[in-house]
């Protein structure tokens, strides 16, 4: 029987669910290995789980998160809208025919070139921060509305992006005013409260600190603020603790609920929808001994698909089909670099070389952060429609594996 050893920041699976394992090494025969394993039925479940749990909310996905055609065409089908930061990131929706309409620019600092793609794709709401990125949008005026991004600092949050992003609240009478006087449509306010926030306080503080400065301008002006973005943050279930996504959002829905019903909503989910969406599959490629413990090398680690444990400060569930007495153990990534080490010091059975070893939740900021270091070959992303509990194995017979 499947064992699960819980440690301070990592899950860990171990035992062999023979279905599952001979699934996976089916995809390296045909497709080579590592993997990243891309389940659309999850991506689905996902969004419509977020739908329902944020009733009234338009949610664009975050396409930083995991740029990729197969998932974006996939949130398309689902009626999703998409974030977008880059010119990069537009030219990808528009191979794929998605109109700029149904996009919002979301990164504060652009260079002009920036702006005048974004206008020719069709984008017309942008997000500023400041008085010169928004001097910046003053040419355009007749053609964009603009979300300013208020700051609210997260202390528990992962990644704190206020850092770095936002003006201060005492800043938007400001910045709203100067907009009036150069013409520029503020259609609202927006906010990040920062990446894999534990819980919603943080949601709910900026909600109502946004809705009192949104209400109290809009008594002395012509055009009023009626949009509000509440961005990102919704975790994903990293601990594989089955995390409930409608539980998580029950003090923001509370929240939304006592706004204006004419207001629009908005939502940036990245993480949450595409994290569990997406497993990296890896094989053993040498193993050693040294000072008490195994180690384990696989053939892709922290320079590729694992980048976001040095970017994105993520510990990923691992998984291993093997059973039987385990010992502290290592496991490193493919490139001459030491610092390219995916675990270390985790109690782990013994491994053979050619043992697959299945990285969980790994959907998000971890292709979207890879490098090319040493010029080792990416992950190759392929198309898997079968639905996964990893404490029971295959779930559905899938279908075919297609590749990227």
């Amino acid at each position: 029987m499947a064992t699960t050893a819980e440690l301070s920041d990592r899950t860990i699976l171990t035992g062999d669910r023979p279905a599952e394992r001979e699934r996976l090494e089916r995809l390296i025969e045909e497709h080579g290995s590592p993997l990243l394993v891309f389940d659309p039925s999850v991506l689905q479940r996902q969004y419509e789980t977020l739908v329902d749990a944020l009733p009234g909310v338009d949610l664009y996905y975050a396409v930083k998160a995991h740029p990729n055609a197969h998932i974006v065409r996939t949130l398309d089908e689902l009626g999703a809208g998409f974030d977008v930061a880059s010119s990069g990131e537009m030219d990808l929706l528009l191979e794929l025919r998605i109109s700029g309409r149904r996009t919002i620019h979301t990164h504060p600092v652009k260079k002009d070139r920036e702006i005048r793609d974004a206008l020719r794709f069709g984008a017309t709401t942008f997000v500023v921060d400041n008085l010169e990125e928004l001097r910046k949008l003053a040419p355009y005026r007749k053609r964009v509305g603009v979300l300013l991004r208020v700051s609210f600092r997260a202390p528990s949050a992962r990644i704190d992006l206020s850092r770095k992003f936002g003006c201060t609240p005492y800043e938007v009478s400001s910045i709203v005013r100067a907009a009036s006087e150069l013409g520029v449509h503020i259609r609202g306010l927006s906010f990040h409260v920062g990446s894999q926030v534990p819980d919603a306080d943080k949601h709910v503080e900026a909600i109502y600190a946004c809705a009192q400065l949104m209400i109290s301008l809009n008594e002395r002006l012509s055009s009023p603020l009626a949009t509000l973005d509440i961005g990102g943050g919704f975790p994903a279930d990293y601990r594989l603790e089955g995390l409930d996504l409608h539980a998580f959002c029950r003090p923001i829905r509370r929240a939304l609920r006592a706004l204006p019903s004419d207001w629009h909503l908005m939502a940036e989910p990245g993480r949450c929808l595409i994290a569990p969406a997406v497993r990296s599959v890896t094989t053993i490629t040498g193993r050693s001994s040294r000072a008490g413990h195994r180690w384990y090398f696989v053939d892709d680690g922290a320079y590729g698909s694992y980048s976001g444990q040095v970017f994105d400060r993520t510990v990923y569930p691992l998984q291993v089909f093997r059973d039987g007495p385990t010992a502290p153990s290592m496991i490193a990534g493919p490139t001459c670099d030491s610092i390219d080490m995916i675990a270390e010091d985790i109690p782990l059975p013994a491994l053979e070389v050619g043992d697959l070893l299945i990285g969980h939740q790994m959907g998000a900021y971890t292709a979207a952060t890879k490098t090319r270091f040493n010029s080792l070959p990416d992950a190759r992303f392929v198309v898997d429609r079968v639905a996964v509990d990893p404490d029971k194995g295959a779930l559905e017979t899938p279908s075919r594996a297609t590749s990227a």
